[in-house]
């Protein structure tokens, strides 16, 4: 069990997850006090080589409080206007506290579609790794001035799971008001025990955060459900109270408190199953020796100066089978440019691919991180 824990004291990259029950205070707002601890922790956590994504909730509850409403409505446009009133208020006291670091933060909305339309997947992701390497804190929440019923993600903790696939994040840290996951709901049952450590496709944990238990109805089911799509993407999930003092840096020492959540399969493997199992492939490249060897067995990844050919309709953000010249897979990824793009760009240097099509997207054809091996 230590030996799991330890991934936490290595790993380089978190998506941290924050609660409305957290973030709020007894319905007055935002607790300013609680979030300038949680900063505190955030910065020492990137003082130890942490990368960190925020995720906050939070916007409505605050809006509703600026808007001094006591009940929430039921009307989708009140929340979405809401939701755009208190998203100010939370970015400010982001901002203030992690300026009191030297700490510099982005807002970043999304929506499902943002990250189901593969185009708008690259460019998101572009854009919170580009802020991670400038050592900025991305804070993500749901786009909810803008969302309906169809496109929204129901919740922040899904959101995180899906930010963490997005940025290839090793941890993904879901904060809330419990301990963690219990084996039964510990306030009706003092014989409950915590649920230490669970792989991600184990059924017990499905069973006792289920829809119709009361820990479901606390919100245990939504993040047993992001700890599995989380999983999909190699990353452990943590759930444990954001109300313990100190408890990011105690998850980071992989001290054994909250919930640990374990993927079924190494990180490499999961990542291709992902890949492999959630998008359609809409087209195949077929590259040289050469490339085939810099990135099979150097895990590079693969430039337009290998291609030889790029195959079927596919655009920019879609999956596409790598080939060798004899029509053996190699792997499959999802390509930087369009087919039309692509044939311009066959086997010329990264250099010259402005000068071919006008416009450069990225210098690969396909990014290693977003390509899988076969």
């Amino acid at each position: 069990m230590a030996g799991e824990r330890a991934v936490l004291k290595k790993s380089r990259r978190w998506v941290v997850k924050f609660g409305s029950a957290l973030l709020t205070n007894d319905g007055k707002g935002l607790d300013n006090a609680a979030i300038a601890g949680w900063v505190d922790q955030l910065v020492a956590l990137k003082q130890q080589g942490v990368e960190v994504v925020l995720v906050s909730s939070g916007a409505i509850a605050e809006g509703m409080t600026r808007l001094g409403w006591d009940k929430r409505p039921a009307q989708v446009h009140k929340l979405q206007a809401a939701a755009a009133i208190g998203q100010m208020g939370l970015v400010q006291v982001y901002e203030k506290n992690f300026a009191r670091h030297q700490v510099q933060t982005a807002q970043i909305l999304l929506t499902h579609d943002d990250l189901a339309d593969r185009k708008r997947y690259l460019n998101a992701r572009g854009t919170l790794c580009t802020l991670l390497e400038l050592g900025v804190v991305p804070v993500v929440n749901e786009n909810d001035t803008v969302i309906t019923d169809e496109i929204k993600f129901g919740d922040n903790d899904t959101l995180a799971a899906l930010v963490a696939n997005l940025v290839e994040a090793e941890a993904v840290i879901l904060l809330t008001d419990q301990l963690g996951l219990y084996d039964a709901d510990p306030r009706v049952d003092p014989s409950s025990q915590l649920i230490v450590q669970a792989e991600a496709d184990d059924p017990m944990i499905a069973a006792v955060a289920g829809d119709g238990g009361a820990l479901g109805r606390g919100g245990m089911v939504t993040k047993v459900r992001a700890a599995k799509l989380a999983a999909r993407s190699g990353a452990v999930t943590v759930i444990a109270s954001g109300r313990v003092k100190n408890i990011l840096l105690e998850v980071r020492a992989g001290l054994e408190v909250g919930t640990l959540i374990t993927p079924s399969s190494s990180p490499i493997a999961a990542r291709k199953q992902w890949l492999a199992g959630h998008l359609q492939v809409k087209g195949r490249l077929v590259i040289d020796d050469g490339a085939a060897q810099a990135m099979c067995q150097r895990g590079k990844s693969l430039l337009p100066a290998g291609v030889v050919s790029a195959e079927g309709e596919f655009s920019r953000g879609e999956m596409v089978l790598i080939v060798d010249v004899k029509g053996v897979e190699l792997a499959r990824g999802l390509v930087n440019y369009s087919v039309h793009n692509a044939q311009s760009i066959l086997g010329l240097p990264s250099a010259k691919i402005a000068v071919a099509i006008g416009f450069v997207n990225e210098d690969e054809l396909v990014h290693r991180d977003n390509l899988a091996l076969s």
